[in-house]
């Protein structure tokens, strides 16, 4: 099948990730088309005559490219066996399917700070400084998601204080009474009304009223 047939298919398509990933590992152009020979075919058996003819390109050059991609932990072999139950090698795609997510895991983490850093410069009237860029980046990596954080910055404001240390005592008392998001954080301060409620009932003296 001729090179420019092959990629035409309408079967065949390429995923904007794929290429994301093929650009930021700088593969070559052999290696990415074996990838995406791997990612349409229906037989992923290791058929270098076969890729060799589909692709246009010489077995010394699949053979480079394949050994490249296993090297970058793209593909992995895995032993399998046919529908006659004779032992074979298939290629699987999930370490490339985990790069694919990692990388945009981590684009959408970059995404999310940089709009969690726009929002304290905006309710703060002011710009943050690099170690106040820290200890925002030091929240996310104790595991304090972006709604407890900004939870933290509005109750800071509302109590009049634009430090980051206020902010950081606020998410420590609620770290100590196990609180994930602001629902739990709600649901705290209910119960704390609740029974102030109830020692200032127990507190009443019925036998002073007449």
């Amino acid at each position: 099948m001729p090179m420019i047939e092959f990629l035409t298919e309408k079967r065949f398509s390429v995923s904007t990730h794929l290429i994301q990933v093929a650009i930021s590992l700088e593969l070559s152009l052999t290696e990415f088309l074996l990838l995406m020979y791997f990612e349409d075919a229906t037989d992923k058996t290791f058929d270098v005559g076969k890729i060799c003819k589909v692709l246009s390109v010489n077995e010394a050059d699949i053979l480079g490219a394949f050994n490249k991609l296993l090297n970058l932990n793209l593909i992995k072999m895995e032993s399998s066996k046919d529908a006659k139950n004779r032992h074979c090698d298939i290629i699987s795609l999930v370490p490339m399917y985990k790069a694919i997510v990692e990388k945009k895991n981590k684009k959408e983490n970059e995404v999310k700070k940089e709009d969690l850093y726009d929002t304290f410069q905006k309710e703060l009237g002011r710009n943050i400084s690099p170690m106040e860029y820290e200890i925002i980046n030091a929240w996310l990596e104790k595991g304090f998601s972006d709604e407890l954080i900004l939870g933290a910055l509005k109750e800071a404001i509302y109590s009049g204080a634009n430090g980051l240390k206020y902010i950081d005592r606020i998410l420590f008392e609620w770290h100590k009474k196990g609180y994930k998001d602001m629902n739990d954080v709600k649901k705290g301060l209910e119960n704390r009304s609740s029974n102030k409620k109830n020692v200032e009932l127990f507190d009443y003296n019925w036998l002073d009223e007449e």
